[in-house]
């Protein structure tokens, strides 16, 4: 008999069912004591960030500096240029409906919701802080895509190979345990339905930033290349609905690859463009991203500009080159960001992981349908 297999999802789901539940009943004992696992599985979170960091932007960046051509640089151009335009409008939207919103819920200004302390804590330092991660995975892959040798190159892989075997077997697994603690935790201290009230919320506009993300990309595409874009956008439906099934840009590249073929891509540039994109064009994920963070720190009552954001973002389209191919790898990858540059904590970390992984399929599906969108720019550049 088969084994019923539950996606991170809905074992993310079940997990705040069940915070949700027993936090109405919980002595305060039991929420002491999963105080107290969150306490520790925090700490090896945030000292796992910096090598996660280093271990998955170091060859993701040697990777891309090794090809060459006009051709590679138009695509990472535009690609980038996508994911930070993705991310402006997410912010820009954020920062005109959320605060209502957020207000009219009654969830504003939300305190910590660890008030239950745990037992004990254990502290476990991080061999670096997360710009230094930043700058030595840049420096490195930039360096190690100059080199004719293979040696360092190949280490660096392993390395990639042990922390994607960490976030696999000792990170992705204990996550619903965690966010079942931190919503066991906000439910225990009376501020959970006003959260949930506001997830909703969120995830409904989210949905909508990212349909007109597409839009936009294709009217751009479609202007570029003479063609009409909501004919372009239509074709390309069939690799956005696998990409929702699949939640992998990877597994969804052959469909985007046939589908981009019908708009008329030559075969070589379809070829070379939707590979890379599924690796370098993040603008559904860092939409998402933006929009959950803006929230959390209006919920939060934390400080926010247009500034932090512009720098955030940039940073961000840049560190999510890591992100593909791994589960969660996109929330994964940027955690150190939201860490060091906007300031989040460990609660405020987890409620980002439960939040973007609620919606991880919308974001792969905008990645992947995006990807359409630029190969039909480099096709027209490159005919010219």
């Amino acid at each position: 008999m088969k084994k019923l297999k539950i996606g991170l999802l809905g074992q993310i789901i079940i997990a705040i069912t069940l915070g949700v539940g027993t936090g109405m009943i919980a002595p305060e004992w039991t929420v002491r004591i999963m105080a107290t696992f969150n306490g520790i599985f925090s700490q090896f979170l945030g000292f796992a960030i910096p090598l996660i960091i280093v271990g998955l932007v170091t060859p993701a960046i040697s990777d891309i500096g090794r090809s060459a051509g006009k051709m590679l640089l138009v695509t990472v151009a535009i690609a980038y240029g996508s994911t930070i335009l993705a991310g402006l409008i997410s912010y820009l939207t954020g920062a005109a409906v959320f605060p209502d919103l957020i207000a009219s819920t009654d969830a504003g200004d939300v305190a910590s919701a660890n008030d239950a302390l745990p037992y004990f804590t254990v502290t476990i330092p991080p061999l670096m802080n997360v710009m230094t991660a930043l700058v030595l995975a840049f420096t490195a892959g930039l360096g190690l895509a100059a080199l004719d040798r293979q040696t360092l190159k190949d280490a660096v892989h392993d390395f990639e190979e042990v922390v994607v075997k960490m976030i696999k077997t000792a990170i992705i697994p204990i996550l619903p345990i965690y966010i079942y603690g931190i919503f066991l935790n906000m439910t225990y201290a009376g501020q959970v339905f006003s959260i949930l009230k506001v997830f909703i919320s969120i995830i409904g506009i989210i949905f909508l930033i990212h349909i007109g993300i597409l839009i936009l990309q294709f009217c751009i595409a479609g202007i570029i290349a003479g063609k009409n874009p909501f004919k372009l956008l239509w074709t390309m439906l069939p690799a956005y609905f696998t990409a929702l099934g699949t939640q992998s840009s990877a597994a969804t590249i052959p469909v985007t690859l046939e589908q981009t073929l019908k708009n008329g891509v030559s075969e070589d540039i379809a070829g070379f463009t939707v590979p890379l994109c599924s690796t370098i064009h993040m603008s559904g994920s860092t939409l998402k991203i933006v929009a959950c963070a803006l929230a959390l720190m209006i919920m939060k009552g934390m400080p926010y500009d247009f500034g932090m954001f512009a720098g955030f973002i940039c940073m961000l389209g840049i560190t999510m080159v890591a992100a593909p191919g791994v589960p969660g790898g996109a929330i994964m990858a940027s955690l150190g960001l939201l860490q060091s540059m906007l300031g989040f904590d460990q609660e405020a970390q987890a409620l980002m992981i439960a939040l973007y992984i609620a919606m991880d399929s919308f974001g792969t599906a905008c990645n992947v349908t995006g990807d359409g969108a630029i190969a039909v720019i480099i096709d027209r550049i490159m005919k010219k």
